[in-house]
């Protein structure tokens, strides 16, 4: 039975990739900064009070962890706020927390939690087509758009390093789903996006480690 971490996993996209692959046999351990009701109910392993921008924090799931090997890790956390070139100097904070959360924090946490990762294993990143430089073709979001370009360089950077372990990683891009981070707009449902995603990582192997993909199968140009 395999065992699966993921960040962010109090609601959303992150709830749902929960749910279903519990439903689907997974030992699932939910990581989040405070639990919610759904999640309590779901019966997987709630790892509560974790700020991943936190070394402290991430010291302290690594401990919380000991003994347990993790097949699956799912870096799924991430925040948006709205950015524009005019108001830089007043959304600094904005765009370092965004860069802090997107880009640096699912390095850390795969560092943090290395020693548990299975040879053989997976890494994902769910990123965002946003941090593509090729697609980007409406400009605006700055902040949010250089968080999610920096992540993908750290993944295909990860994807070489976990090579000779046989873990392979993968770049994810949910679409556009109603979540909270969206103000509930979009294309598609946190349901049906994760439904995709696992599918994708059920795919993922090291043919394809450092893919940077859509969860409908596309490849996505960087």
């Amino acid at each position: 039975m395999p065992t699966t971490l993921i960040t962010g996993a109090n609601r959303g996209i992150g709830f749902e990739l929960a749910r279903q692959l519990q439903t689907a046999g997974h030992d699932v351990i939910a990581v989040c900064r405070r639990s919610s009701a759904e999640l309590d109910g779901l019966g997987v392993r709630v790892e509560a009070g974790i700020d991943i921008t936190r070394r402290d924090d991430l010291q302290t799931l690594a401990r919380r962890l000991s003994g347990v090997e993790i097949d699956w890790l799912i870096n799924n956390a991430g925040v948006l706020r709205g950015s524009t070139l005019d108001a830089i100097e007043e959304q600094l904070d904005d765009f370092r927390l965004q860069y802090e959360v997107n880009a640096l924090a699912p390095l850390r946490v795969t560092r943090a939690l290395l020693g548990h990762l299975v040879d053989g294993g997976k890494v994902v990143i769910i990123t965002s087509r946003m941090g593509s430089i090729a697609d980007n073709t409406s400009g605006g979001q700055y902040a949010y758009r250089m968080s999610k370009a920096a992540v993908n360089t750290a993944g295909v950077s990860l994807a070489h390093e976990l090579a000779d372990r046989g873990i392979a990683v993968g770049l994810l891009h949910p679409g556009y789903v109603r979540t909270g981070m969206t103000g509930h707009t979009g294309h598609i449902d946190p349901d049906e996006a994760a439904a995709h995603l696992i599918q994708r990582i059920e795919e993922l192997s090291l043919e394809t480690t450092g893919s940077f993909r859509h969860a409908n199968g596309e490849g996505l140009p960087w």
